[in-house]
Protein backbone atom coordinates (compact mmCIF):
# COMPACT_ATOMS: atom_id res chain seq x y z
CA UNK A 1 0.00 0.00 0.00
CA UNK A 2 1.44 3.35 -1.06
CA UNK A 3 2.04 6.08 1.48
CA UNK A 4 0.09 9.30 0.97
CA UNK A 5 2.23 12.34 0.24
CA UNK A 6 2.19 15.05 2.90
CA UNK A 7 2.29 17.63 0.07
CA UNK A 8 -1.30 18.13 -1.02
CA UNK A 9 -1.68 20.00 -4.29
CA UNK A 10 -4.49 22.57 -4.43
CA UNK A 11 -4.70 24.58 -7.64
CA UNK A 12 -5.97 28.09 -8.10
CA UNK A 13 -7.87 28.90 -11.29
CA UNK A 14 -4.83 30.77 -12.63
CA UNK A 15 -2.41 27.93 -11.88
CA UNK A 16 -4.74 25.37 -13.45
CA UNK A 17 -5.13 27.45 -16.60
CA UNK A 18 -1.34 27.83 -16.95
CA UNK A 19 -0.67 24.12 -16.39
CA UNK A 20 -3.37 23.01 -18.82
CA UNK A 21 -2.00 25.40 -21.44
CA UNK A 22 1.47 23.85 -20.99
CA UNK A 23 0.06 20.36 -21.44
CA UNK A 24 -1.68 21.38 -24.66
CA UNK A 25 1.39 23.18 -26.05
CA UNK A 26 2.75 21.38 -29.10
CA UNK A 27 6.02 23.33 -29.11
CA UNK A 28 6.68 23.32 -25.35
CA UNK A 29 9.75 21.37 -24.11
CA UNK A 30 8.89 17.83 -23.04
CA UNK A 31 10.13 18.40 -19.49
CA UNK A 32 7.77 21.38 -19.06
CA UNK A 33 4.79 19.33 -20.28
CA UNK A 34 5.70 16.38 -18.03
CA UNK A 35 5.95 18.51 -14.89
CA UNK A 36 2.60 20.12 -15.64
CA UNK A 37 0.99 16.69 -15.99
CA UNK A 38 2.46 15.56 -12.67
CA UNK A 39 0.95 18.53 -10.84
CA UNK A 40 -2.45 18.22 -12.56
CA UNK A 41 -2.71 14.53 -11.67
CA UNK A 42 -1.61 15.28 -8.10
CA UNK A 43 -4.35 17.93 -7.86
CA UNK A 44 -6.87 15.20 -8.76
CA UNK A 45 -5.74 13.21 -5.73
CA UNK A 46 -3.71 10.60 -7.61
CA UNK A 47 -0.89 9.28 -5.35
CA UNK A 48 2.73 9.47 -6.41
CA UNK A 49 2.88 5.76 -7.23
CA UNK A 50 -0.12 6.08 -9.54
CA UNK A 51 1.31 9.15 -11.28
CA UNK A 52 4.66 7.39 -11.75
CA UNK A 53 2.96 4.36 -13.29
CA UNK A 54 0.71 6.52 -15.48
CA UNK A 55 3.57 8.65 -16.85
CA UNK A 56 6.23 5.88 -16.75
CA UNK A 57 8.42 7.81 -14.29
CA UNK A 58 10.34 7.06 -11.13
CA UNK A 59 8.38 7.74 -7.94
CA UNK A 60 11.16 9.99 -6.64
CA UNK A 61 10.80 12.20 -9.73
CA UNK A 62 7.07 12.62 -9.15
CA UNK A 63 7.65 13.33 -5.47
CA UNK A 64 10.26 16.00 -6.25
CA UNK A 65 8.03 18.05 -8.57
CA UNK A 66 4.96 17.69 -6.35
CA UNK A 67 6.96 19.01 -3.39
CA UNK A 68 8.47 21.89 -5.36
CA UNK A 69 5.07 23.02 -6.60
CA UNK A 70 3.51 22.94 -3.15
CA UNK A 71 6.39 24.94 -1.66
CA UNK A 72 7.12 27.36 -4.52
CA UNK A 73 4.19 27.34 -6.89
CA UNK A 74 4.73 27.57 -10.65
CA UNK A 75 8.22 28.98 -10.12
CA UNK A 76 9.21 25.68 -8.51
CA UNK A 77 8.69 23.83 -11.79
CA UNK A 78 11.67 25.60 -13.36
CA UNK A 79 15.16 24.06 -13.43
CA UNK A 80 17.48 25.15 -10.67
CA UNK A 81 20.57 27.15 -11.72
CA UNK A 82 23.49 24.81 -12.24
CA UNK A 83 27.09 25.62 -11.50
CA UNK A 84 28.40 23.56 -14.42
CA UNK A 85 31.92 22.28 -14.74
CA UNK A 86 34.47 24.36 -12.83
CA UNK A 87 36.23 26.96 -14.97
CA UNK A 88 39.51 25.55 -16.24
CA UNK A 89 41.01 28.79 -17.55
CA UNK A 90 41.06 32.04 -15.63
CA UNK A 91 39.24 35.03 -17.08
CA UNK A 92 42.60 36.78 -17.46
CA UNK A 93 43.82 34.00 -19.80
CA UNK A 94 40.70 34.23 -21.95
CA UNK A 95 41.03 38.03 -22.15
CA UNK A 96 44.72 37.76 -23.06
CA UNK A 97 44.01 35.35 -25.94
CA UNK A 98 41.24 37.59 -27.24
CA UNK A 99 43.59 40.58 -27.12
CA UNK A 100 46.22 38.57 -28.98
CA UNK A 101 43.67 37.73 -31.69
CA UNK A 102 43.03 41.45 -32.21
CA UNK A 103 46.72 42.12 -32.90
CA UNK A 104 48.58 41.24 -36.11
CA UNK A 105 50.90 38.23 -35.68
CA UNK A 106 53.88 40.45 -36.60
CA UNK A 107 53.39 42.33 -33.34
CA UNK A 108 54.59 39.19 -31.57
CA UNK A 109 57.31 38.34 -34.10
CA UNK A 110 55.22 35.50 -35.53
CA UNK A 111 55.81 35.06 -39.32
CA UNK A 112 52.15 34.85 -40.26
CA UNK A 113 49.77 37.20 -42.06
CA UNK A 114 46.75 36.23 -39.94
CA UNK A 115 45.85 34.16 -36.89
CA UNK A 116 43.95 30.88 -36.90
CA UNK A 117 42.47 29.36 -33.76
CA UNK A 118 45.17 26.67 -33.83
CA UNK A 119 47.96 29.27 -34.16
CA UNK A 120 46.48 31.29 -31.30
CA UNK A 121 46.32 28.21 -29.11
CA UNK A 122 49.95 27.40 -29.87
CA UNK A 123 51.04 30.98 -29.22
CA UNK A 124 49.17 31.02 -25.90
CA UNK A 125 51.19 27.98 -24.82
CA UNK A 126 54.43 29.50 -26.13
CA UNK A 127 53.88 32.67 -24.10
CA UNK A 128 53.00 30.71 -20.99
CA UNK A 129 49.37 31.80 -20.79
CA UNK A 130 48.32 28.16 -20.45
CA UNK A 131 50.01 24.79 -20.12
CA UNK A 132 47.77 23.50 -22.91
CA UNK A 133 44.67 24.74 -24.70
CA UNK A 134 42.86 23.35 -27.72
CA UNK A 135 42.02 25.20 -30.91
CA UNK A 136 38.32 24.48 -30.39
CA UNK A 137 38.46 26.13 -26.95
CA UNK A 138 40.10 29.24 -28.41
CA UNK A 139 37.54 29.31 -31.20
CA UNK A 140 34.74 29.17 -28.61
CA UNK A 141 36.31 32.07 -26.68
CA UNK A 142 36.55 34.18 -29.81
CA UNK A 143 32.97 33.36 -30.81
CA UNK A 144 31.74 34.98 -27.59
CA UNK A 145 32.78 38.38 -28.99
CA UNK A 146 32.47 37.52 -32.71
CA UNK A 147 36.24 37.87 -33.19
CA UNK A 148 37.42 36.30 -36.46
CA UNK A 149 41.10 37.12 -37.03
CA UNK A 150 41.31 34.68 -39.96
CA UNK A 151 38.96 36.94 -41.98
CA UNK A 152 39.75 40.34 -43.49
CA UNK A 153 38.06 43.05 -45.52
CA UNK A 154 39.76 45.47 -47.86
CA UNK A 155 39.12 49.18 -47.46
CA UNK A 156 40.68 52.49 -48.40
CA UNK A 157 41.21 55.37 -46.04
CA UNK A 158 39.36 58.57 -47.14
CA UNK A 159 41.83 61.14 -48.43
CA UNK A 160 39.48 63.78 -49.78
CA UNK A 161 39.57 66.86 -47.49
CA UNK A 162 35.95 67.59 -48.50
CA UNK A 163 34.80 64.01 -48.01
CA UNK A 164 31.91 64.85 -45.67
CA UNK A 165 30.46 67.69 -47.73
CA UNK A 166 30.72 65.86 -51.07
CA UNK A 167 29.28 62.63 -49.73
CA UNK A 168 26.44 64.44 -47.94
CA UNK A 169 25.15 66.20 -51.04
CA UNK A 170 25.06 62.91 -52.97
CA UNK A 171 23.13 61.28 -50.13
CA UNK A 172 20.77 64.25 -50.20
CA UNK A 173 20.18 63.71 -53.92
CA UNK A 174 19.26 60.09 -53.22
CA UNK A 175 16.66 61.55 -50.83
CA UNK A 176 15.57 63.97 -53.60
CA UNK A 177 17.03 67.02 -51.84
CA UNK A 178 19.47 69.63 -53.23
CA UNK A 179 20.80 72.58 -51.25
CA UNK A 180 18.18 71.96 -48.59
CA UNK A 181 15.21 72.09 -51.02
CA UNK A 182 13.19 69.14 -52.27
CA UNK A 183 13.52 68.29 -55.95
CA UNK A 184 10.55 68.83 -58.20
CA UNK A 185 8.75 66.21 -60.24
CA UNK A 186 10.64 67.38 -63.35
CA UNK A 187 14.10 66.94 -61.79
CA UNK A 188 16.04 63.69 -62.03
CA UNK A 189 19.08 62.06 -60.43
CA UNK A 190 21.33 59.85 -62.55
CA UNK A 191 24.22 57.77 -61.31
CA UNK A 192 26.79 57.30 -64.08
CA UNK A 193 30.15 55.68 -64.71
CA UNK A 194 32.00 53.43 -67.12
CA UNK A 195 32.91 49.77 -66.73
CA UNK A 196 36.22 49.36 -68.52
CA UNK A 197 38.33 46.42 -69.68
CA UNK A 198 35.45 44.06 -70.38
CA UNK A 199 37.14 41.13 -72.08
CA UNK A 200 35.70 39.00 -74.84
CA UNK A 201 36.98 35.58 -73.81
CA UNK A 202 36.18 32.41 -75.70
CA UNK A 203 36.62 29.07 -73.95
CA UNK A 204 38.90 26.49 -75.56
CA UNK A 205 36.31 23.76 -75.00
CA UNK A 206 32.49 23.98 -74.92
CA UNK A 207 31.05 24.15 -71.43
CA UNK A 208 29.06 21.33 -69.85
CA UNK A 209 25.63 22.23 -68.57
CA UNK A 210 24.49 21.41 -65.08
CA UNK A 211 22.93 18.04 -64.37
CA UNK A 212 21.55 16.23 -61.32
CA UNK A 213 24.37 16.20 -58.80
CA UNK A 214 26.74 18.15 -61.07
CA UNK A 215 27.36 21.88 -61.29
CA UNK A 216 27.81 23.70 -64.57
CA UNK A 217 31.38 23.28 -65.81
CA UNK A 218 33.27 26.01 -67.67
CA UNK A 219 36.58 25.39 -69.42
CA UNK A 220 39.50 26.96 -67.57
CA UNK A 221 41.56 27.91 -70.65
CA UNK A 222 40.41 30.66 -72.97
CA UNK A 223 41.42 32.88 -75.86
CA UNK A 224 41.32 36.70 -75.70
CA UNK A 225 39.54 38.72 -78.38
CA UNK A 226 40.06 42.23 -77.08
CA UNK A 227 38.30 44.53 -74.63
CA UNK A 228 35.59 47.16 -74.68
CA UNK A 229 33.98 49.61 -72.26
CA UNK A 230 30.38 49.92 -71.13
CA UNK A 231 29.02 53.34 -70.16
CA UNK A 232 25.91 53.41 -68.01
CA UNK A 233 23.57 56.00 -66.52
CA UNK A 234 21.11 54.79 -63.90
CA UNK A 235 18.06 56.79 -62.82
CA UNK A 236 18.13 56.09 -59.09
CA UNK A 237 14.46 56.94 -58.47
CA UNK A 238 12.93 55.43 -61.61
CA UNK A 239 15.24 52.38 -61.78
CA UNK A 240 16.00 52.94 -65.46
CA UNK A 241 19.34 51.98 -67.01
CA UNK A 242 20.61 53.72 -70.14
CA UNK A 243 23.89 52.48 -71.55
CA UNK A 244 26.15 52.29 -74.54
CA UNK A 245 29.25 50.39 -75.63
CA UNK A 246 32.51 52.02 -76.70
CA UNK A 247 35.93 50.83 -77.75
CA UNK A 248 37.56 52.56 -74.79
CA UNK A 249 36.90 55.02 -71.99
CA UNK A 250 37.42 58.76 -72.27
CA UNK A 251 35.80 62.16 -72.48
CA UNK A 252 34.32 61.61 -75.94
CA UNK A 253 32.45 58.35 -75.24
CA UNK A 254 31.19 59.72 -71.91
CA UNK A 255 29.96 62.80 -73.74
CA UNK A 256 28.15 60.49 -76.16
CA UNK A 257 26.37 58.85 -73.20
CA UNK A 258 25.33 62.25 -71.86
CA UNK A 259 23.96 63.23 -75.27
CA UNK A 260 22.11 59.93 -75.56
CA UNK A 261 20.39 60.53 -72.23
CA UNK A 262 19.76 64.27 -72.48
CA UNK A 263 18.08 64.01 -75.90
CA UNK A 264 15.42 61.53 -74.77
CA UNK A 265 12.44 62.02 -72.50
CA UNK A 266 11.86 62.73 -69.72
CA UNK A 267 15.36 64.24 -69.47
CA UNK A 268 15.11 66.32 -72.63
CA UNK A 269 12.39 68.48 -71.09
CA UNK A 270 13.51 68.24 -67.44
CA UNK A 271 14.24 71.36 -65.42
CA UNK A 272 17.43 69.83 -64.03
CA UNK A 273 19.22 66.50 -64.38
CA UNK A 274 21.83 65.70 -61.74
CA UNK A 275 24.68 63.42 -62.80
CA UNK A 276 26.45 61.70 -59.89
CA UNK A 277 29.92 60.59 -61.01
CA UNK A 278 33.22 59.57 -59.47
CA UNK A 279 36.59 61.13 -60.25
CA UNK A 280 37.50 58.99 -63.25
CA UNK A 281 39.40 60.63 -66.10
CA UNK A 282 36.30 60.72 -68.33
CA UNK A 283 34.57 63.22 -66.02
CA UNK A 284 37.09 64.52 -63.52
CA UNK A 285 37.72 67.99 -62.12
CA UNK A 286 36.13 71.41 -62.52
CA UNK A 287 36.77 71.32 -66.26
CA UNK A 288 34.27 68.49 -66.64
CA UNK A 289 31.65 70.51 -64.73
CA UNK A 290 32.12 73.49 -67.02
CA UNK A 291 32.10 71.25 -70.10
CA UNK A 292 28.83 69.63 -69.00
CA UNK A 293 27.20 72.99 -68.25
CA UNK A 294 28.26 74.43 -71.60
CA UNK A 295 26.90 71.48 -73.58
CA UNK A 296 23.77 70.87 -71.48
CA UNK A 297 22.78 73.85 -69.30
CA UNK A 298 20.15 71.80 -67.46
CA UNK A 299 22.64 69.08 -66.49
CA UNK A 300 24.46 69.34 -63.15
CA UNK A 301 27.60 67.24 -62.69
CA UNK A 302 28.05 66.19 -59.03
CA UNK A 303 31.34 64.58 -58.06
CA UNK A 304 31.70 62.01 -55.32
CA UNK A 305 34.61 62.24 -52.89
CA UNK A 306 37.85 60.68 -54.10
CA UNK A 307 37.84 56.89 -53.59
CA UNK A 308 34.11 56.81 -52.78
CA UNK A 309 32.66 54.94 -55.74
CA UNK A 310 30.82 52.77 -53.20
CA UNK A 311 28.40 55.71 -52.87
CA UNK A 312 27.61 55.53 -56.59
CA UNK A 313 24.52 53.41 -57.24
CA UNK A 314 25.60 52.59 -60.80
CA UNK A 315 28.25 50.36 -59.23
CA UNK A 316 25.46 48.11 -57.95
CA UNK A 317 24.10 47.87 -61.49
CA UNK A 318 27.58 47.07 -62.78
CA UNK A 319 27.87 44.25 -60.24
CA UNK A 320 24.60 42.83 -61.60
CA UNK A 321 25.96 43.07 -65.15
CA UNK A 322 29.18 41.37 -64.10
CA UNK A 323 27.34 38.46 -62.52
CA UNK A 324 24.50 38.05 -65.00
CA UNK A 325 26.02 39.11 -68.33
CA UNK A 326 29.79 38.87 -68.30
CA UNK A 327 30.68 35.89 -66.09
CA UNK A 328 31.33 33.11 -66.83
CA UNK A 329 32.61 34.65 -70.06
CA UNK A 330 32.41 32.82 -73.39
CA UNK A 331 32.30 35.29 -76.26
CA UNK A 332 33.70 34.51 -79.70
CA UNK A 333 34.37 38.19 -80.42
CA UNK A 334 33.73 41.74 -79.21
CA UNK A 335 30.56 42.13 -81.28
CA UNK A 336 28.87 39.28 -79.42
CA UNK A 337 29.87 40.75 -76.04
CA UNK A 338 28.62 44.19 -77.09
CA UNK A 339 25.30 42.80 -78.28
CA UNK A 340 24.85 40.89 -75.02
CA UNK A 341 25.31 44.11 -73.05
CA UNK A 342 22.87 46.01 -75.28
CA UNK A 343 20.24 43.26 -75.11
CA UNK A 344 20.47 43.10 -71.31
CA UNK A 345 19.38 46.72 -70.84
CA UNK A 346 15.64 46.35 -71.73
CA UNK A 347 15.50 43.08 -69.81
CA UNK A 348 16.88 44.78 -66.72
CA UNK A 349 14.57 47.79 -67.01
CA UNK A 350 11.50 45.58 -67.35
CA UNK A 351 11.93 44.16 -63.84
CA UNK A 352 14.12 46.72 -62.03
CA UNK A 353 13.04 48.47 -58.85
CA UNK A 354 14.85 51.35 -57.11
CA UNK A 355 17.50 50.11 -54.72
CA UNK A 356 16.63 50.08 -51.03
CA UNK A 357 19.38 52.59 -50.26
CA UNK A 358 19.83 52.81 -46.49
CA UNK A 359 23.11 54.69 -46.03
CA UNK A 360 21.97 58.12 -44.80
CA UNK A 361 23.54 61.29 -43.42
CA UNK A 362 23.32 59.79 -39.93
CA UNK A 363 25.36 56.81 -41.11
CA UNK A 364 27.82 59.19 -42.74
CA UNK A 365 28.28 61.08 -39.47
CA UNK A 366 28.94 57.82 -37.64
CA UNK A 367 31.43 56.73 -40.33
CA UNK A 368 33.30 60.02 -40.04
CA UNK A 369 33.38 59.66 -36.25
CA UNK A 370 34.99 56.22 -36.56
CA UNK A 371 37.43 57.45 -39.21
CA UNK A 372 38.46 60.38 -37.03
CA UNK A 373 39.40 57.92 -34.31
CA UNK A 374 42.06 56.48 -36.64
CA UNK A 375 43.56 59.60 -38.13
CA UNK A 376 45.67 62.48 -36.93
CA UNK A 377 43.74 65.22 -38.75
CA UNK A 378 39.94 64.92 -38.39
CA UNK A 379 37.63 65.34 -41.37
CA UNK A 380 36.05 68.80 -41.23
CA UNK A 381 32.68 68.67 -39.46
CA UNK A 382 29.59 68.79 -41.65
CA UNK A 383 27.62 72.04 -41.27
CA UNK A 384 23.99 71.69 -40.23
Amino acid sequence: MSRCSPFVVVLSDVDRAVLEERVRGYTAPFAVVLRARIVLLAAQGVPNVGIAAWLDLDVDTVSKWRKRFVLEGLAGLKDRPRSGRPRRFAAEVVAAVKAMACEPPQARAVPLSRWSSAELAAQAVTEGLAVSVSASTVRRWLAQDAIKPWQHRSWIFPRDPDFAAKAARVLDLYERVWDGAALGADEYVLSADEKSQLQALSRCHPELGCAPGRARRVEFEYERHGTLAYFGAYDVHRAVLIGRVAATTGIVPFGALVEQVMTQEPYASARRVFWVVDNGSSHAGRTSIARMRAAWPRAVLVHLPVHASWLNQIEIVFSVIQRKVVKPADFADLDILAQRLIDFEPRYNAAARPFDWRFTRADLDELIRRIDAHRAEPIPALAD
